[in-house]
């Protein structure tokens, strides 16, 4: 093997500086990189005061012990997440001029690469090749860790580039490293052609690489793939584990597959996999969505027979699922077994509950269950607000939510856009435009840049309240903002300019649409057809009344019942009112 060359080291490196926060967490199987021998031999220790000692009392020793057993004590500590202590004890190491060899200087790299800090890391490696020792594989793995944590996804693969190019063969945790950064960006593609890669070369990919790509193959949305993949990973005698079962049956659950979820849930028992919680929380939440309470509940139950303990995350989704059918007292129910069966609910539980409640105009029962959550000591988050705030917005209590909403910025709850598109959306169905537009500075003069949505209710409401010219300045703004108008904007926009008869400038807008890559749909049409139709321009209507069926939409009722008025005006040309009726059919 080459020895390896100052000029790879491209990364900038300084002083670490003091480390006392963020512990990152990895899966279990990319949290050990190394297969040096003493790696699994490290020591145990009650305390971290007990492990210290032992350093102390190490360092004090005539004549001292190995590298070796130093590098095993680091790596206890490593084990538990102490980073910064491993960084000092590494300093006294050196102080004592005791010499680190690869492993211990590989410690290093990988608690920096925990605390996020991979441009330390890489001065670590700098210091490898400066004392003329040798990185090795595991080495570059955690670097490559690393860089992919930090989603510098292009550094990762060059880095690979470079491992190999130095004559270092990479096994199967590092592809397995790259893959899973890779995914993780939704560059599905570029994991398969490694993947590819791995087994046209000598490392075979095992099923945690398999995984992976299946897993992101799923989020793709390719699920068809994603068996091909999973079915050639049994061909090649790999057994699927509990993660590839639960990546595809959640993609299934999203397709609502259900025959195809049964069979994979009896495969894995077949296969001695139990299901655990988080896929049977899964298909329940899925079965719910679908209004199949009964099939979930159904689940639920075999869960217990087979030993499995619902949680609450398959109790907040029951509840859900009886909420959506606003089924309130089965929620309540579903959510008193839950704190008879000993799980506290979380603010997600109570969450749940609210909507439902909000839903049926039950704000009573609503803010009931709020200030229990308060009572609680839960914290209620963006969501709860926002649902409160809707909910007491339908029912006509605008100024409760209003209230409401400065109590939300007044415990520290950031509202978000969905917060002022509740509120800008019925101060402008009540007309109150003065207080939307004050509304519409504070988010403009906000953190948070305001969305097609937030500009289109404000068009909407100038729109209803005949404020054209005001609605027509918004829209001829938005570019300038850096928004695109979206068919609903452009809908309300050619709908004020019909009612005021400005049809020919409404035209002119409905024919841009397609040019601006935003196509027409049935309910712009049918906005225009309208138009023409009140303001007695038959013709053009027709015009439009072809195309629209061309494009397979149809006249909806409010189009359709002027097109039966204008046939029961006896001044209409005959020849019109044959082609008109015929839209009527």
């Amino acid at each position: 093997m080459r020895k390896m060359k100052m000029k790879m080291l491209t990364r900038p490196s300084s002083s670490p500086p003091g480390f006392g926060t963020c512990v990152l967490s990895l899966p279990p199987y990319f949290s050990s990189l190394s297969h040096n021998r003493f790696h699994s031999k490290s020591l145990n220790f009650n305390t971290l005061d007990d492990a210290l000692s032992s350093f102390n009392r190490m360092l004090h020793m005539h004549p001292p012990p190995s590298t070796v057993d130093f590098n095993r004590l680091l790596t206890s500590i490593a084990k538990t997440k102490q980073y910064p202590t491993v960084f000092s004890l590494s300093n006294q190491m050196d102080s004592f001029g005791i010499p680190p060899d690869v492993y211990t200087l590989n410690i290093l790299i990988n608690s920096f690469c925990h605390l996020n800090r991979p441009g330390f890391a890489f001065s670590v490696l700098a210091k490898i090749l400066k004392l003329g020792l040798q990185p090795d594989t595991a080495t570059f793995t955690t670097l490559i860790r690393g860089l992919c944590v930090e989603g510098k996804i292009g550094d990762a693969l060059h880095l690979f580039d470079k491992m190999i190019g130095e004559g270092f063969q990479p096994n199967v945790v590092t592809y397995g490293t790259l893959i899973n950064g890779l995914c993780k960006v939704g560059n599905t593609n570029a994991a398969i052609r490694l993947l590819r890669s791995m087994e046209q070369g000598n490392c075979q990919p095992d099923v945690v690489v398999y995984t992976s790509i299946i897993d992101s193959l799923c989020k793709d949305r390719q699920v068809t793939e994603a068996f091909n993949l999973f079915s050639k990973m049994v061909g090649q005698g790999i057994s699927p584990d509990i993660f590839t079962y639960t990546s595809l049956i959640h993609s299934l659950c999203n397709l609502c597959e259900w025959k195809h979820v049964t069979t994979l849930l009896n495969q894995m028992i077949n296969s001695k996999i139990m299901p655990d919680v988080v896929i049977f929380s899964t298909v329940v939440d899925a079965l719910c969505k679908e209004g199949k309470i009964t099939e979930a509940h159904d689940v639920v139950d075999m869960m217990i027979i087979r030993g499995v303990e619902p949680n609450v995350v398959t109790y907040n989704a029951l509840m859900d699922g009886h909420c959506l059918q606003s089924e309130m007292d089965e929620a309540v129910k579903v959510f008193d077994t839950m704190v008879h069966n000993g799980y506290a609910p979380n603010v997600i539980s109570y969450n749940t509950l609210i909507n439902g409640y909000c839903k049926i105009q039950r704000m009573d029962k609503a803010t009931y269950l709020f200030e229990e959550m308060c009572q609680k000591e839960l914290i209620p988050n963006t969501v709860t607000y926002n649902t409160l705030m809707h909910g007491l917005c339908h029912v006509g209590r605008l100024q409760d939510a209003i209230a409401l909403f400065h109590e939300m910025v007044a415990h520290g709850q950031i509202p978000d856009l969905a917060t002022y598109r509740i509120l800008l959306d019925y101060l402008c169905k009540k007309s109150h435009l003065d207080e939307a537009m004050a509304l519409l500075k504070t988010i403009e003069g906000s953190n948070m840049d305001p969305d097609i949505q937030i500009y289109t209710i404000v068009i909407d409401g100038m729109c209803r309240a005949g404020e054209l010219e005001a609605a027509r300045d918004i829209f001829s703004n938005l570019s300038s903002k850096g928004l695109r108008p979206n068919v609903r904007t452009y809908t309300i926009m050619i709908n004020g300019l019909c009612r005021r008869g400005l049809l020919d400038e409404a035209n002119k807008l409905f024919m841009e649409m397609d040019g601006n890559g935003c196509s027409p749909d049935g309910c712009t049409y049918n906005t225009i057809t309208q138009g023409l139709l009140q303001n007695k321009e038959a013709l053009r209507a027709i015009q439009l009344l072809q195309e629209m069926l061309a494009r397979g939409f149809s006249a909806d009722v409010s189009t359709t019942t002027l097109l039966v008025e204008m046939l029961c005006d006896d001044k209409l040309d005959q020849s019109v009112k044959q082609i008109l009726s015929e839209f009527v059919q």
